[in-house]
């Protein structure tokens, strides 16, 4: 099941989507750096596009299959770090928001890539989830910059 198409493109590069993320997930182009291989995976998260996520992972890491995940809503991904690539690898380090089950977390992640066959490949990250626990008045996870009580509280 793939979400709706959203005009603009989740990875939070403030383009459309069919101008940033979208071409990479419809195989038109590759992603140039790490940094727009991993908003491309980020995207992909938050649309539910598991056959590009399988087809961008390296197959030394590659799960065999990657199940639907309809109950994540991913609202917001902040790049922490991003240094130049070496010739061969790379490095990101992220933080996406999401909602799951009523509740609140944020995804941290240090992840690597390879450059291999003319294209970079996500390798593997070093993940820590975080439960977040906002206020009444704390501005709300999703990234809406209102408050959380007039937002997304339950």
């Amino acid at each position: 099941m793939t979400h709706p198409m959203p005009e603009s493109c989740p990875c939070g590069s403030t383009l459309p989507l069919v101008a940033c993320c979208q071409p990479f997930h419809q195989g038109q182009a590759v992603p140039e750096t790490p940094e727009a291989l991993m908003r491309s995976r980020y995207t992909a998260f938050a649309l539910n596009e598991r056959d590009y996520l399988l087809a961008t992972w390296h197959i030394t890491t590659r799960p065999a299959t990657l199940p639907p995940d309809p109950t994540t809503q991913w609202q917001s991904l902040v790049i922490v770090s991003a240094p130049q690539p070496s010739r061969d690898e790379g490095h990101v380090h992220f933080k996406a928001t999401f909602r799951e089950s009523g509740r609140w977390h944020v995804l941290e992640e240090a992840s690597r890539f390879v450059w291999e066959e003319q294209r970079w490949w996500y390798v593997d990250g070093k993940p820590t989830v975080i439960r977040l626990k906002p206020g009444r008045n704390d501005a709300c996870p999703c990234g809406s910059g209102r408050k959380f009580k007039v937002c997304c509280q339950l």
